[in-house]
This record gives structure tokens, C-alpha cells and sequence, in this order.
């Protein structure tokens, strides 16, 4: 696989102009990032959590950890990290552990970290361990249009 079927047809149909990049096979983002040359808050991270009987996307840098108690905060309730069953469950034509941080194309309200809105470009995997997807830091911006902006994430 070079790019996930849901998250190509979200990209075209949304008309955003991207690059796929190969690299060395990685299992972290942080790893990623050093294998493929990118720092680390450019590239964009998925962390999906469970709200209730409904899952969340919060979109964050690769060397951030989304802050769950900031979260919890933010959103007036309790929420947990997914399962990694419930990810497969979510995001099929991913490998686990490489689900890209675009919510709409797999049906989940998102959430962006304020400080991925403003890169220059941004990177992120493209379903696989072995790609990632380059756009302009306004490509990105349109991405996330919908997407609430948030500060709930600290580096690592």
C-alpha cells in the first residue's frame, strides 16, 4: 500500500494537492520523523480517543503526547485513548499504528493542535509504515477546516 483507498478519495474529492514521500519502514512517529528528515512538529500524529460510544481524532505533532487531563478539561468529560482493535475497527484500510491524522476521511470529528496550523508544510502517514503525505501548511489548513482548533497537547 502507498496511500490508504479512504484517505485518497477524501484528498481528491476535497481537491488538496499533495505529495507521498517514501521511507525507511518505522513503527513511531518520532522514528519517522528522523528517518525521513521531517522535525518533528511538522509532522502530524492521529491520536483517536473514545468519547462515550463515539471516537475523537486529535491531531498533534509527532513529538507532542496529547494531554488528557487538558482534554477531559476541554471537553467537560472523560475520555480514553482507543483501543488498538477499535482503531482497526475504525480505520481498515490502515496498518495499525499508521492512521493518518485526517479525521472526515474516516468519519471522525477532529481536533488540531494550534501549532500544526502554522508550519510552512506539513507531513503525515498515509496509511502504511512506509509513506508519508506532504501538503503546504494552507493545504493542511483546508484539511482541517472543519476541525476544532485545540492547545491540548505538551511536547515530549
Amino acid at each position: 500500500m502507498t496511500i490508504a483507498n479512504k484517505l485518497e478519495a477524501y484528498l481528491e474529492r476535497h481537491a488538496i494537492d499533495y505529495e507521498l514521500i517514501p521511507h525507511a519502514h518505522t513503527e513511531s512517529s518520532m522514528v519517522t520523523a528522523a528517518a525521513a528528515h521531517v522535525p518533528g512538529d511538522r509532522l502530524a500524529k492521529a491520536v483517536i480517543v473514545k468519547d462515550g460510544d463515539d471516537y475523537l481524532m486529535v491531531v498533534v505533532p509527532s513529538d507532542y503526547h496529547v494531554h488528557l487531563g487538558a482534554l477531559h478539561q476541554k471537553l467537560g468529560r472523560d475520555v480514553g485513548l482507543a483501543t488498538e482493535p477499535e482503531l482497526v475497527s475504525l480505520c481498515p484500510d490502515c496498518d495499525e499504528g499508521a492512521v493518518p491524522p485526517v479525521g472526515g476521511a474516516y468519519g471522525l470529528k477532529s481536533m488540531v493542535d494550534r501549532s500544526l496550523l502554522e508550519q510552512p508544510e506539513v507531513f503525515f502517514e498515509a496509511g502504511d509504515h512506509e509513506h508519508l503525505v506532504k501538503m503546504t501548511g494552507p493545504s493542511f489548513q483546508a484539511l482541517h477546516a472543519d476541525s476544532e482548533t485545540v492547545e491540548v497537547a505538551r511536547h515530549i
